[in-house]
């Protein structure tokens, strides 16, 4: 059996548990942390602790949560930050106000090094993932897919069981769908997914079980963000 292109740890930061992935180039081990979203001095640990060498700090979205970390680790390091598409400004603006808020006041604004759009390539090491923009949970979001080792790291667009909410400002439920099913779903059933919190999955399991974006639920043509469904992760 050939030897993965890629590996990934998950590290749960912050007191919302949002998994920060940290992904490498098997061969060369050259890495990239995926939604820092805090505690950054546990994260270096991880990349010392794997032999890692960090090149690049990847943003899905602006949420406090997902990129607070990401300055602060740039500033040890130098490596540039890419992402989230440019739709989410604001919410990278907000980073500091909303780190107070919520009881993580070493949460720092930034401005990524490139700024990412659908279509995009980003590289790591020898390895290659494709960039999808995924509106509706926020309208930057993008998700990182690497097609060879059928992974994609969904952010806050997916969970195992829901979607993302889109109750936050500029979110949009139609927009969030839409970007499921045109974007995500055709890169096929077997692509195991990462997503913001809790458990991995597939995306055919989705397409089973999900209540909000199974293909049994989009034929009933009754898809709505109903008040009756799970509360979904921030």
């Amino acid at each position: 059996m050939s030897e993965p292109p890629i590996r990934a740890v998950i590290a749960r930061v912050t007191p919302l548990q949002q998994n920060c992935t940290i992904v490498w180039c098997a061969k060369t081990k050259k890495a990239a942390i995926i939604d820092p979203g805090g505690e950054a001095p546990r994260l270096m640990k991880a990349l010392e602790d794997h032999g890692l060498t960090l090149e690049k700090i990847w943003i899905t979205h602006g949420h406090m949560d997902h990129a607070g970390a990401a300055q602060t680790i740039k500033d040890l390091t130098g490596v540039p930050i890419e992402g989230p598409h440019p739709d989410d400004q604001f919410w990278i603006d907000r980073i500091e106000s909303s780190g107070k808020q919520y009881g993580i006041p070493d949460a720092r604004s930034f401005t990524p090094d490139r700024w990412l759009h659908d279509g995009d390539k980003v590289t790591l090491g020898e390895t290659e993932f494709e960039v999808f923009h995924c509106p509706g949970h926020t309208p930057g979001h993008v998700v990182f897919f690497h097609r060879e080792a059928r992974f994609a790291q969904v952010g806050d667009v997916l969970f195992k069981g829901s979607i993302g909410r889109t109750d936050f400002p500029r979110g949009n439920f139609n927009d969030l769908i839409e970007a499921i099913t045109t974007k995500l779903w055709p890169l096929g059933d077997d692509v195991a997914f990462m997503p913001g919190h809790g458990e991995m999955s597939t995306f055919g399991f989705e397409r089973k079980a999900n209540p909000y974006v199974s293909d049994i639920a989009l034929e009933s043509s009754r898809i709505e963000p109903a008040e009756d469904l799970a509360p979904r992760p921030s």
